[in-house]
């Protein structure tokens, strides 16, 4: 896994008007953290976004991926790839972001 400081810092410039987003790394990956919440991970320049199984049917129609961070460990069900439409569209973003957190609260 490795961690591009270039798409770390264009993620962090996409989430400018998100309040409380901090990181830190973990596992290898980077956790992005909201007011003390995970909420994703980065890992290979590409973002795993917390779903639940209310929300995983969309990212599975978009085509993403299960978070598998290690080739010999199995996927993690609860983290999914965030679509690089929604990346690029800091608004979505933010909105993604705060069903994730919202998903926390949804076990």
């Amino acid at each position: 896994m490795s961690l591009s400081k270039s798409f770390i810092e264009y993620v962090l410039d996409q989430l400018s008007y998100c309040s409380g987003v901090h990181t830190r790394k973990m596992f290898g990956c980077m956790a992005l953290y909201r007011n003390g919440e995970v909420f994703a991970f980065i890992s290979d320049d590409v973002i795993y976004l917390k779903v639940n199984e209310i929300t995983k049917e969309k990212f599975i129609l978009a085509g993403s991926k299960p978070f598998k961070p290690f080739p010999n460990r199995p996927i993690i069900e609860s983290y999914y790839e965030l679509p690089i439409d929604i990346i690029e569209n800091s608004e979505k973003f933010i909105e993604w972001i705060d069903e994730a957190l919202s998903n926390n609260k949804k076990k």
